[in-house]
């Protein structure tokens, strides 16, 4: 009886940790940008820089295509914290955050260092809600689809956001941190901007989404829930999914092509009827597993597609980055990254995948030698695959046609 007792007593306090675990992942906003992994987000603290620079990761993404987005916490020198680029602020966030902030003080900044990314735009106001004294910086030239409103409609509080000065000396924080604006790129409907930022006692730079690096392994906080890995794994929609070490290293190395490419080369969608035979004879047709459906080849060589793509951690830009937009003003981002290069940083901590990423001026402009063709100029370095931007060179073609988005620059602006 005594043994039944605790048996139990053990049960109702695991479910309880369970529920309380569940609050604390919660995000209630999740139907504004309604993607994986919706209501429930887990926090990962890491600590990047010893005693100055901490990342705040969670997990988002579609059809199980799950990278990590980052928020980068810095601490002031002259007291509080920095807070760029922030993410979903869910109770197990903000506990996270008030740690850094009874040893170092409150949140004094927050920096919203994009104009268009939803996945980043959507957090900044309610982020900003927690943190009643920090003032709200963000880049020149926002705007919001398919309407543009207002900051103020869009969450970010009225009385305590601002434009960042055009010069990195007029900001508050200029004592502790330089910062260039690139952009904005105008792209028919939309536009692009993004503002590097760097913290001089670390000798860090911080991005948001134009440089990247994959790493090999998968991302501890695409761990915390293995099954977008496990799902990807799979060689057809009969296959069972199972928990191995390959299993999860292998996932994550296709998640990465696919979030990068969209389709790679070594990727071939199913046949539609086939895809529905599998379907039926699929061993999980839960909603979880989307009832078996899983339209998708990978072809022999899939790892080297792989391979190319990570190359042994370097920095790089995004592909969809490298055809669907820098390439629209090359020179004015080539303009950006050589203002970038004088800073002497050490390494590059990006808002997405690998952090840190030890890389040095060189290093970040090697990272837009594709760029150099445009200018009349012969690029430093090989570029990626060619094959496996063929989706990406589609749906540019197809842009530029329709006059939607303006076409790319191939040849030199002023030649």
């Amino acid at each position: 009886e005594s043994f039944g007792m605790g048996v139990g007593q053990a049960t109702m306090k695991a479910q309880g940790q369970g529920k309380r675990k569940i609050r604390e992942w919660a995000w209630a906003w999740w139907p504004l940008v309604p993607i994986y992994p919706y209501q429930q987000r887990r926090t990962l603290r890491r600590e990047l820089v010893k005693d100055w620079i901490w990342s705040f990761e969670q997990v988002q993404g579609i059809f199980y295509v799950v990278v990590p987005i980052r928020m980068l916490v810095v601490r002031l020198e002259a007291g509080g914290l920095l807070v760029y680029a922030p993410i979903a602020p869910t109770p197990e966030c903000l506990r996270l955050l008030r740690e850094l902030e009874t040893a170092y003080g409150p949140v004094q900044y927050i920096i919203h260092p994009t104009i268009s990314g939803l996945e980043h735009k959507v957090f900044v106001g309610p982020f900003a809600r927690q943190c009643p004294q920090a003032q709200v910086f963000v880049a020149p030239s926002q705007w919001s689809f398919p309407v543009n409103l207002p900051l103020a409609w869009l969450g970010f509080p009225a009385g305590r956001t601002q434009v960042l000065p055009e010069s990195s000396s007029q900001a508050p924080f200029a004592a502790e941190f330089d910062y260039e604006i690139l952009g904005p790129i105008f792209l028919g409907p939309g536009r692009f901007a993004e503002v590097a930022f760097f913290h001089r006692r670390s000798r860090s730079l911080l991005v948001t989404d134009t440089i990247v690096a994959v790493p090999s392994e998968p991302p501890e906080i695409v761990q915390q829930d293995p099954y977008p890995l496990l799902f990807h794994a799979k060689d057809s929609g009969a296959e069972a999914i199972a928990d191995t070490p390959a299993n999860r290293l292998k996932g994550w190395r296709r998640i990465a092509l696919f979030a990068f490419y969209f389709r790679p080369s070594c990727l071939e969608v199913t046949e539609t009827g086939r895809s529905l035979q599998e379907m039926k004879q699929a061993p999980d047709r839960s909603r979880q597993a989307y009832f078996g459906w899983f339209p998708f080849r990978w072809k022999n060589g899939w790892e080297q597609s792989f391979a190319a793509l990570q190359g042994n951690g370097r920095p790089f830009v995004a592909p969809i980055l490298q055809q669907l937009i820098l390439n629209r003003a090359p020179e004015a981002t080539l303009a950006w990254v050589k203002t970038v290069a004088q800073w002497d940083f050490l390494r590059i901590l990006p808002c997405h995948l690998e952090a840190p990423i030890a890389a040095t001026a060189t290093d970040f402009q090697r990272a837009f030698a594709f760029l150099e063709p445009a200018i009349g100029a012969n690029p430093s370095q090989s570029l990626l695959p060619a094959a496996d931007f063929e989706l990406l060179q589609a749906i540019d073609d197809r842009l530029s046609r329709t006059g939607i988005v303006p076409p790319a620059k191939t040849t030199p602006e002023h030649p």
